[in-house]
C-alpha cells in the first residue's frame, strides 16, 4: 500500500487516485507506480505549466497597449470647453507652438447653435487670443447682426488651427491634422445645429475634399451628422467685392435652416 502523502505530493497523489479508480472500474485490481516516471512526468508537466503561464504574460504585455490608447480616447472626452482650453492652451505639437504669441481656442456661446470655423488665426487674432477681430472678423460681425445673431449668443467661433502660422501662410495639412482632433472637441461639446465654413482652407478640411469652394456653395453638406454649409471667408470679401452677394446669399440659406431648426 502506497503512503501518498509521505512520499508524492497531494496534486500527483490525486492524478494517481483517478488512475488507479479508472483502473479498477476496468478490472484491474493491481497497480504498479514506477517513482521515477512519476519524477519525470512530475518535471514534465511542471515544465509545461511555466511555459503556460510565459506565453500568457507575453500575451497579456502584447496587448496592454492597446487597451491603454482605448482608455485615453475616453479620457479625452472633457466636460466644458473651458476644461479643454485649459487642457491644450500650451500645446507644442506642431512647429507653430513655438512661434505663437497667443493660443487662439475660439469665443462665443458655449451651447451654441451655429459654430462658424475659420483656417486659422491671423495676426490681430495672434495678439489678442480671440478668433475674427480684425477687419474680417468686423465684418462678420456686420454679417451676424443682419441676421439677427451674435457671437455671443447664437453662435460660436473658431478656427482648425489655434496658432497663427507664419506670415499668414495657408495651413499646412500636417498642422491640420495636429489640431482637428481640439476642433472635433469643441464640436461634440457645442453640440452646434449648424456648421458654416469660412473659406476655402476650412470648408476642404472640414469635408475631407479638394474640390473647389465655389462648386460646393449652394448646397448643404454634412460634418459628422452635422449640416454643413459653406460660404467665402469674410477676408475675400474685403479683397473681391463680387463674392458678397453669394455670401449673402449662403447666409440667408443658413439663417432659414436655422428657422426651422429651431421650430422642430
Amino acid at each position: 500500500m502506497i503512503d501518498w502523502k509521505n512520499q508524492i505530493d497531494s496534486n500527483v497523489a490525486v492524478l494517481l487516485k483517478r488512475v488507479a479508480d479508472c483502473q479498477i472500474e476496468l478490472g484491474t485490481s493491481d497497480l504498479v507506480i514506477n517513482q521515477k516516471n512519476v519524477a519525470r512526468k512530475k518535471s514534465e508537466l511542471s515544465k509545461r505549466w511555466m511555459t503556460l503561464k510565459k506565453n500568457k504574460k507575453e500575451i497579456t504585455e502584447e496587448i496592454k497597449p492597446d487597451i491603454k490608447t482605448e482608455t485615453s480616447i475616453e479620457i479625452s472626452k472633457y466636460r466644458s470647453l473651458t476644461g479643454h482650453n485649459k487642457a491644450i492652451c500650451e500645446c507644442q505639437n506642431c512647429s507653430l507652438g513655438a512661434t505663437r504669441t497667443k493660443f487662439v481656442y475660439g469665443v462665443g456661446n458655449p451651447k451654441a447653435e451655429v459654430m462658424f470655423i475659420g483656417e486659422a488665426p491671423g495676426r490681430d487674432e495672434d495678439l489678442s487670443g480671440e478668433p475674427f477681430v480684425g477687419r474680417a472678423g468686423q465684418l462678420l460681425d456686420k454679417i451676424l447682426a443682419a441676421i439677427d445673431f451674435s457671437r455671443d449668443k447664437q453662435v460660436y467661433i473658431a478656427n482648425i488651427l489655434k496658432c497663427r502660422p507664419p506670415n499668414n501662410r495657408d495651413p499646412q495639412p500636417d498642422e491640420m491634422a495636429t489640431c482637428m482632433p481640439y476642433l472635433r472637441e469643441q464640436i461634440r461639446l457645442i453640440k452646434p445645429k449648424i456648421i458654416c465654413a469660412l473659406g476655402r482652407i476650412a470648408t476642404q478640411a472640414l469635408l475631407d475634399t479638394q474640390t473647389p469652394l465655389g462648386k460646393l456653395r449652394g448646397s448643404w453638406h454634412e460634418f459628422e451628422n452635422t449640416p454643413l454649409i459653406v460660404t467665402y471667408h469674410p477676408a475675400a470679401l474685403l479683397r473681391f467685392q463680387k463674392y458678397k452677394k453669394d455670401c449673402w446669399e449662403d447666409i440667408q440659406k443658413l439663417k432659414a435652416k436655422y428657422d426651422i431648426l429651431k421650430q422642430e
